[in-house]
């Protein structure tokens, strides 16, 4: 089988092309776990529901349990992101405008992770996979418009159910208990909110572990003279390498983001952090069961922001919100020129 472990290690040692791609993939998925995966705990943390070491610890765990569950039951996610881009020609040349894809997520997460600016690595990894694609093939044709039109969908997926969802959970939660004592409510939230944290980590590995094994499958298919991807389910070797290299990312330098996405947006108590939890987690849900790649990062930040709607506008800190929304924004163009301009300097070095 094409992508058995010692299949795979045999094509290492023969194709040092293939090791780079390794490399750098295992250095994206570093880096969304680094940078994307403490969103899903950031509430977690804020409403001290959970210390930050057992936050990572949980997160672990779950976002290895959402990487091997979904894509047993549905990896679609992962031939989604197979298929957006057209790395269709010489195999080589294909491999060499990969690994400039994955340099130019590496550099623009890195970027936002020094100023504290959680980026989505779901929407990175499209961008700088679009401008290689697109420099290879020196026009449009790189693009799969109809796989990519799903990332359009995706954005409205994980934005505005997202924020309505948390606005409505949270307005919920406070009709059904308008007449206990808040006090009261404090610590079963905060237990409840260990089983929100857990449940957006699931989904966070559901969603990311997908999208960067498509990339490693697209990797090792090019590395054997294909262009296309004859296997749609991961093999469990590449479930547990991208599940532990997440979470090692998770344990390196998550608590920036979390700063940010947890405390500065919006002061929470354990009740709304637990509508944010709710309410991103079922929106990713729905995303992954339906194919399309949606951004954690977007999700949460705005279930969050749904949730701090809900007492007033004011209560959201507008300017952390302008922040992400600018990176956000910059984004598609920002890494996808990376990557474009990175591929087109390699092609020329290397071919």
């Amino acid at each position: 089988m094409l992508f058995d472990f010692q299949n795979v290690v045999y094509q290492i040692g023969g194709d040092p092309l293939l090791c780079v791609t390794l490399i750098l993939t295992l250095g994206v998925i570093f880096v969304n776990g680094w940078t994307d995966a403490p969103n899903a705990i950031a509430t977690c943390v804020a409403t001290r529901a959970l210390l930050p070491k057992s936050a990572v610890r949980l997160s672990a765990v779950f976002n290895f349990l959402g990487v091997l569950c979904m894509t047993l039951i549905n990896a679609s996610v992962a031939v989604t992101i197979q298929n957006i881009v057209n790395f269709a020609g010489d195999s080589r040349a294909a491999s060499v405008a990969l690994c400039s894809a994955l340099l130019a997520i590496i550099l623009w997460a890195v970027t936002a992770w020094y100023f504290g600016i959680p980026t989505s690595e779901s929407h990175a990894l499209i961008a700088g996979l679009s401008g290689a694609a697109i420099a290879l093939q020196d026009g449009l044709s790189g693009i799969n418009g109809a796989e990519w039109i799903k990332v359009l969908y995706g954005l409205l997926l994980s934005t505005l159910p997202a924020f309505a969802v948390g606005f409505g959970v949270v307005r919920l939660v406070e009709h059904l208990l308008c007449r206990t004592d808040r006090r009261k409510t404090v610590k079963p939230f905060r237990w409840a909110q260990i089983g929100g944290g857990a449940a957006m980590s699931f989904m966070h590995g559901a969603q990311d572990g997908q999208k960067f094994m498509g990339v490693l499958l697209l990797g090792i298919t090019l590395s054997g003279g294909s262009d296309t991807a004859v296997c749609t389910v991961p093999p469990l070797w590449m479930l547990l390498l991208c599940s532990l290299v997440m979470s090692f990312g998770t344990s390196i330098g998550g608590y920036k983001i979390i700063k940010s996405v947890g405390m500065d947006m919006v002061r929470l108590a354990p009740y709304q952090g637990l509508a944010a939890d709710v309410a991103a987690a079922a929106c990713l849900l729905v995303s992954s069961l339906c194919g399309i790649p949606v951004s954690t990062t977007h999700a949460k930040t705005a279930a969050i922001m749904g949730v701090g709607a809900s007492k007033r506008l004011s209560a959201v800190n507008l300017r952390v919100v302008r922040e992400m929304i600018l990176t956000w924004l910059l984004t598609f163009p920002g890494c996808g020129l990376i990557g474009f301009l990175t591929a087109k300097l390699f092609m020329g070095l290397f071919l």
